[in-house]
């Protein structure tokens, strides 16, 4: 009897921790490339969603944690990896990195059942930022981005132009007051009075995209209320 109870005991810590690291999903990007992400499904569904990018060199696994914080707020998550883990040399090139980004977006929208329609929104950190931003610009199904240690010139990959033809959408920029070029590039994008509502929070830890989520712990909350605010 003992024995039994302590295997239906193992059992369900099993099914709940597999519950809680998500499930990986593959779609196609638009060049024909199958990609892979982690999807952290909202219970009541259909549910707003976002996606989440990583900084470069940093894999999905960066955001498994706040995905499922998102998830568990009820806004379905879904974190995947960037095309590639060195950055190429031409700023053209990698900009279009920002393809995969509208990939998942479009996987999302296809999933009406699940997700709410005019409910997607994308977070991305540092370079993950900035292709946030180049993909929201052109894409009108993006209801809003944040940004975590926002550059405004990313190896040649400048976000002002595009941030602008984002226009009235919201935005949230996060960065670390100890974190200069970040703080730097969230005050000048922040000033620009062309821009719609763009909303800031600071962090006194020292640290650079998830690696500043994951050491203040306000920041993933005020990130998970803010999309909660933006994306009903």
């Amino acid at each position: 009897m003992r024995r039994t109870l302590y295997l239906l005991t193992a059992l369900l810590i099993a099914g709940s921790s597999a519950e809680a690291a998500g499930r990986v999903v593959t779609f196609r990007a638009d060049d024909g490339r199958m990609l892979s992400g982690l999807l952290m499904e909202a219970d009541q569904r259909p549910a707003p969603a976002v996606v989440l990018v990583p900084m470069l060199g940093r894999p999905k696994d960066d955001w498994q944690a706040v995905a499922q914080r998102f998830a568990d707020a009820n806004i379905t998550a879904l974190a995947i990896d960037l095309p590639g883990t060195t950055a190429p040399e031409d700023p053209k090139a990698l900009a279009r990195w920002s393809e995969d980004i509208r990939a998942a977006v479009a996987y999302l929208v296809s999933r009406p059942a699940d997700v709410l329609a005019g409910s997607i929104g994308v977070a991305g950190a540092s370079l993950g930022g900035s292709l946030a931003v180049i993909e929201a610009a052109g894409d009108a199904g993006v209801r809003a981005i944040a940004l975590i240690s926002p550059s405004l010139d990313y190896r040649g990959v400048r976000i002002e132009g595009p941030l602008r033809a984002y226009g009235a959408r919201p935005a949230l920029l996060v960065a670390s007051a100890h974190d200069s070029y970040a703080a730097r590039s969230t005050r000048e994008l922040a000033q620009d009075a062309a821009q719609g509502p763009r909303d800031i929070r600071w962090s006194d830890v020292a640290a650079h995209g998830t690696l500043l989520l994951s050491r203040d712990p306000d920041l993933v909350r005020s990130l998970i209320e803010w999309f909660q605010g933006m994306l009903g």
